[in-house]
């Protein structure tokens, strides 16, 4: 492969190497493997055309009956051959020909005129200039024999090189060649080297055109005019987005596609809400003028440039689009993979298959397409198997700056789109003040992902009228390019002035339509004093039934009969005889059946499985991804089982019987921000769906901390936006170091807050049965923070019963250790705590003698806090008891500074004399876990003993 790219990346056709290449190329006609390996590649790569060339000059030589066409060889040469100095130098012209051609296939757009500011500075390239071939100005009217390359038969290198200008060097730019697909490739060069070129577009195309950039224009400049100074990161300077989006819709919708998924950053997002989403003016202005975009009774809301919408467009053919614009924070391209998400849920809910009638559209800055290392992650994962959506249209807005930085500090790569040639995805540059060249472009974008189904990327070039905000001094850095900014015409007035030319519209007929629009948005802006906001749309299409959580706590009916149970475990671990299985995961399973046989000893997986079984034959389809999930990180859940002959995979729960829902189990490649913010994307879209992402280790969550504090908790007030998603973190003090131990727990209590996420660090199966079943048995979403076990998972005291899964048994907020009795007056210490340190207490208490004295109360819910569950089982014990708050944590970790002044509140109202909740615990510490496992052994032991004595 090294070699293939030096040849791609090295000019070798210089005037004196062209006798051995053309003596190469003819033996690798005759027979390919008598040359090198590297250079029968090279070869393999120029195609059928040049070998047809290359055996048409041969027989432009040969004796004819009639006169022979030549094209510039002697006609009175006879008997022609390779050795002839005549034949080999027509041979010799057509080859170079033909590098030359395939030098501005690779090349042309390092040369092509895509800045519309002109200070992009182009040398030539040496590739593309004719003199590296060995021709000269005597050779431009020379006729050459093409065989229908570029669709002609013969031409001028006069005209040869006027085509390829046009095509690969003008106003757009193409990198399709590092494609190794010669379909895809094929099908790129044909559209875009037909007669005609790429570059077309009907009158009536044109004044639509003008009309497009007129209201994305009129919009920003009326907007600048009614509300100087406020932000609103105005379209200006990149209008032609509005004529590139509508191209695409309408192209895709033509081409079979029903619903698109756009995601943007907030620049621009005024203008495609109004001027693509269809939001009314009216609402816009009314947001401008201080009223909530969002009843305030519902959520605290957003800025007008984060807020998403939903529309249904209806076009000329009769085809109807359903488009939803997907809300999100200034964290730049973190949307990226919650859009993706929503869009592969969406087409698992209408049985789109072939991926061909639900797509999504990314629009992108070009300093965050480089800079965002999830750009990389959507990217990846576009093929995946679990996460292919079909193909995603990239559009960058290539403002040629990134706040204040330029290119060449905010980039290596020549260009920001560079990182898509990783997964071979055709890159289409183009000058954004060519309206036509942009809609061409768009139009072969959405073309090529409707039949190809891969991503597609637009990097289209234009530049930023204002500053970062529209109160930002861009001068102040860049002061060239926004001296050239202050006297460049706006694209509108630019493609109006070549239509007038065109006479294609009137000479004042550009100005008119401007002032027409302008009028409507006068009288829009009047309106938005009395306008009322629609109803919010939250609750409906896939939402329709759910409402939102209600204040009181509601369990939700999470039990399952026991025969039930019993008879969807007997499916699970009854596996096919044809099942090459592993001998010691055959000892597993079988250990799962005894237990399932038997109704006891049902341990965490054997749980996890029950419930996701149970949900799936009620209809409820259950997705779970991460890092080695199917196996589980710790070798303990095994949803996923491989024939040891053939290594093909056996999913257990998804084939219980054949009506139920679909259980997907996805290893996830080695990301975590891009991979839960596809699976939030993917619970939006589908809140029927019991959807998991799991944490390889609970710390590594925080590589996505985006998706926890801008979407997971926020969203729903922000945006009014439903999450049922869960995340399992692993967690817990195991002597594994400082990495391997913490989930941060502190972290998502912190975000809680007005009940818009679940904390929960559950400690038997069964409660983590009833927690998972719970997130779909109640008629309201919330997101779901897992807090998972580790070595819980095969510890001998934490097992559960079918009985303690069965009907009326549900999920626990709070556990106690024994049920209410006269002992409880005996107790002398309360211990509260959560997590598995329950054990270790219950284990040391026994030891101690100590059960009649000391009771434990596990928090198995932390937030929303169980306050009256807690209340109930406080109440119990005697006032004068000593009440003390046990974690393995450190200090300044951990649920202890959530849970100490409810606490502390609880035990005031219960007229307990202790003033301060005690704490048994690790010090403060920066560092969540020591890297000494003695060390961790005598710190475990230690604040075990003071919980129990101190």
């Amino acid at each position: 492969m090294a070699k293939r790219q030096e040849l791609e990346q090295t000019s070798f056709l210089y005037g004196g190497n062209g006798s051995f290449i053309e003596e190469l190329y003819g033996r690798y006609l005759t027979d390919p493997t008598s040359i090198d390996p590297s250079w029968r590649g090279y070869f393999d790569d120029l195609g059928a055309e040049t070998s047809a060339l290359y055996r048409q000059a041969k027989a432009a030589l040969a004796p004819r009956s009639a006169a022979p066409r030549t094209y510039g060889v002697p006609a009175n040469l006879d008997h022609p051959s390779l050795d002839d100095p005549a034949t080999r130098a027509l041979i010799h012209d057509h080859l170079r020909v033909i590098m030359l051609i395939r030098a501005y296939r690779v090349r042309g757009h390092l040369q092509a005129n895509l800045d519309p500011l002109g200070l992009s500075r182009r040398a030539q390239h040496a590739e593309l200039d004719p003199k590296t071939y060995g021709f000269t100005d005597a050779d431009l009217d020379r006729t050459f024999f093409l065989d229908m390359v570029l669709g002609r038969e013969q031409a001028t290198l006069r005209e040869i090189l006027e085509i390829l200008r046009r095509t690969y060097a003008g106003k757009i730019g193409i990198e399709f060649l590092h494609i190794q697909d010669p379909e895809q490739k094929a099908w790129i060069q044909e559209r875009i080297e037909a007669p005609g070129g790429i570059l077309d577009g009907s009158p009536v195309d044109r004044r639509e055109l003008l009309e497009q950039l007129t209201v994305a224009e009129g919009f920003e400049q009326f907007l600048h005019v009614k509300f100087p100074g406020t932000k609103r990161f105005g379209l200006d300077g990149g209008e032609a987005t509005i004529p590139a989006l509508e191209t695409i819709i309408r192209t895709s919708a033509q081409l079979g596609v029903e619903e698109i998924v756009l995601g943007m950053p907030h620049r621009g997002r005024l203008n495609v809400l109004a001027n693509v989403m269809g939001k009314p003016y009216t609402a816009i202005f009314s947001e401008f003028q201080g009223q909530p975009a969002i009843d305030e009774v519902l959520g605290s809301g957003d800025v007008k440039y984060h807020l998403g919408t939903s529309t249904d467009r209806l076009f000329e053919e009769g085809r109807s689009v359903h488009l939803s614009l997907t809300p999100n924070p200034s964290h730049l391209e973190a949307v990226d993979p919650v859009v993706i998400g929503k869009v592969r849920a969406k087409q698992r809910l209408i049985g789109d298959t072939e991926r061909s009638r639900v797509m999504g559209i990314l629009m992108h800055g070009d300093a965050a397409f480089a800079g965002q290392g999830v750009v990389h992650e959507c990217l990846e994962m576009s093929e995946l198997k679990g996460f292919r959506t079909g193909g995603t249209i990239h559009l960058i807005i290539n403002n040629q700056i990134g706040f204040t930085t330029s290119p060449a500090y905010a980039r290596t790569s020549p260009y920001p789109s560079d990182v898509a040639r990783g997964i071979q995805a055709p890159i289409f540059h183009v000058n954004g003040d060519d309206p036509v060249a942009v809609c061409q472009v768009a139009h072969l974008a959405a073309e090529f992902r409707q039949k190809f189904k891969k991503d597609v990327v637009i990097d289209l070039w234009c530049y930023r009228r204002h500053g970062h905000n529209e109160g930002d001094e861009p001068a102040f850095t860049q002061p060239l390019m926004y001296r050239s900014i202050a006297t460049h015409p706006t694209t509108r007035q630019i493609f109006a002035r070549q239509l007038e030319e065109e006479q294609v519209v009137g000479a004042d007929e550009a100005q008119a339509i401007l002032e027409t629009f302008q009028k409507q948005l006068d009288g829009a802006h009047e309106a938005a004093r009395t306008y009322k906001s629609n109803k919010a749309d939250w609750l409906e299409g896939a939402w329709k039934g759910l409402r939102k959580a209600p204040e009181a706590y509601e369990r939700g009916k999470t039990g399952v009969s026991v025969d039930r149970l019993r008879d969807l475990g007997l499916r699970f671990t009854s596996l096919p005889e044809t099942l090459n299985i592993h001998p010691r995961l055959n000892r597993v399973i079988g250990a799962r059946r005894k237990a399932i046989e038997s109704g006891y000893g049902i341990d965490w997986a054997t749980a996890e499985h029950l419930a996701f079984a149970s949900l799936l034959v009620e209809g409820f389809p259950v997705r779970l991804s991460g890092q080695d999930v199917g196996r589980g990180t710790f070798s303990q859940r095994h949803a996923t089982i491989y024939d040891q002959t053939s290594e093909e995979r056996y999913v257990p729960l998804d084939n219980l019987q054949p009506d139920q829902a679909r259980f997907e189990v996805v290893d996830s490649f080695l990301s975590e921000e891009g991979v839960l913010g596809f699976e939030y994307g993917y619970s939006l879209s589908d809140p029927n769906c019991l959807t998991l992402w799991e944490a390889q280790f609970g710390d590594f969550a925080n590589g996505a901390q985006v998706y926890f504090d801008q979407f997971i908790a926020s969203a729903e007030s922000k945006w009014l936006r439903m999450s049922g998603l869960v995340v399992m973190l692993p967690h817990g003090m195991e002597g594994q170091g400082p990495e391997h131990s913490s989930a941060r727990l502190e972290r998502f209590l912190q975000l809680f807050a007005e009940d818009n996420i679940q904390v929960v660090n559950v400690t038997t199966p069964a409660n983590h049965f009833h927690v998972l079943r719970r997130q779909l048995c109640r008629d309201f979403r919330k997101p779901l923070i897992l807090m998972g076990p580790k070595s819980l998972l095969r510890h001998k005291r934490c097992v559960s019963t079918l009985e303690d899964m069965g009907q009326n048994t549900t999920f626990h907020r709070v556990m106690y250790d024994r049920p209410p009795s006269d002992v409880d007056q005996a107790v002398e210490r309360v211990i509260l705590c959560s997590g598995k340190v329950y054990y270790d207490l219950e284990a040391q208490r026994e030891e101690l003698h100590l059960t009649d004295k000391v009771a434990l109360v596990r928090l198995e819910q932390l937030a929303p806090f169980p306050e009256d569950a807690v209340l109930r089982e406080l109440s119990r014990y005697p006032t004068s008891a000593k009440f003390v708050w046990c974690q393995e944590e450190s200090r300044n970790m951990g649920a202890w500074f959530f849970v100490m002044p409810r606490i502390e509140n609880l035990m005031e109202s219960l007229g307990v004399p202790q003033r301060r909740l005690a704490y048994a615990g690790r010090k403060p510490s920066a560092s969540p876990a020591t890297g000494s496992l003695s060390q961790h052994e005598r710190e475990q032991k230690a604040l075990v003993s003071e919980a129990l004595l101190g």
